[in-house]
């Protein structure tokens, strides 16, 4: 699995390394913007039109992505694929050079992540990545700049994940805090551990902007000196039927006052939502001062937005 290979005309978000560096900061610091003044940017992409497709449940990414279209000026097509001819064998090849005709950019999220990136292969408009098997980076788009409201700025900063360290998350974390130039460290049980190809490419990219990349298996180790101590919950959407035992090998990986107690006392909690309270994080601290879980979930809205704008702007 490689980087998307985006064109100057056909910028397209398909994985957190779409972006370099200096691009992940421009749109940090325009969802900033977006942030300090919500209302002040009708007409960003006045008259535009925007597909926004469906092919698993959501509510944070469906309600902020409909939200932030009609507040940049634009157009939400919300396409639900229990209604239409996706998911009935039409080629994603196809449905992209049809929707490239009639939209100005196509908002995706699906399954494996094939699909997505054939629908990007065919189409002439942008394409965004609203999650996917391996990967959430709108979600970690938003992560950032919470860390970067919270802590001032992401550069050298440590951000530990622990959990189920196979997941979508827990690649955009690498990848998304690398490009940033943080220092990830990722915790995960025997058997929930990150994608070998990612972890390498992660690597690669911190090394580039003097972040780090670190895999632990013992949380308190992972956890100690930490900035940002985040989590998922322990059974991703469509695993709930794996026949694993999601609970037990994960209960050390548990976020409670005993674990963040070994974080810096100024570090940060981040957990994507939905949370299943009393399994990879306590009520104590998703409710406790150190949370900053529902500004995560705020600046979904507002990093979304300027993702938009950057892309539109590029094709």
């Amino acid at each position: 699995m490689t980087g998307h290979a985006a064109t100057p005309t056909r910028r397209h978000f398909l994985r957190d390394d779409d972006l370099t560096s200096a691009e992940q900061d421009q749109v940090l610091t325009l969802a900033q913007e977006y942030a300090e003044n919500r209302r002040g940017h009708r007409k960003a992409l006045d008259g535009k039109s925007i597909a926004v497709l469906f092919e698993k449940p959501s509510l944070r990414t469906r309600v902020s992505f409909e939200v932030g279209i009609s507040e940049l000026g634009a157009h939400a097509v919300l396409i639900d694929a229990t209604n239409t001819h996706f998911g009935r064998g039409e080629t994603m090849s196809d449905a992209a050079k049809v929707l490239s005709r009639y939209v100005d950019a196509i908002v995706i999220r699906t399954f494996e992540d094939t699909r997505i990136e054939e629908l990007a292969d065919a189409a002439t408009v942008p394409v965004i990545n609203a999650l996917t098997n391996h990967f959430h980076p709108c979600q970690v788009l938003a992560d950032l700049q919470t860390v970067r409201q919270r802590l001032g700025h992401t550069q050298g900063r440590t951000l530990t994940y622990v959990g189920d360290a196979a997941n979508n998350m827990a690649h955009s974390y690498l990848l998304g805090g690398a490009v940033a130039g943080m220092h990830v460290r990722i915790a995960g049980p025997f058997g929930f551990t990150p994608d070998r190809a990612i972890l390498a490419q992660a690597a690669e990219v911190a090394a580039r902007t003097g972040g780090s990349v670190t895999e632990y298996t013992e949380a308190k180790a992972a956890v100690s000196g930490a900035d940002v101590i985040a989590t998922d919950t322990w059974t991703s959407m469509g695993h709930e039927g794996d026949g694993l035992d999601r609970i037990t090998p994960f209960l050390p990986y548990q976020i409670n006052a005993a674990l963040l107690a070994h974080a810096d006392p100024d570090a940060i909690v981040l957990h994507c939502l939905p949370a299943h309270r009393g399994e990879e994080i306590t009520d104590e601290v998703m409710d406790g001062a150190a949370s900053a879980v529902f500004d995560q979930a705020e600046n979904r809205l507002h990093a979304q937005k300027a993702l938009l704008t950057f892309l539109m702007e590029q094709a």
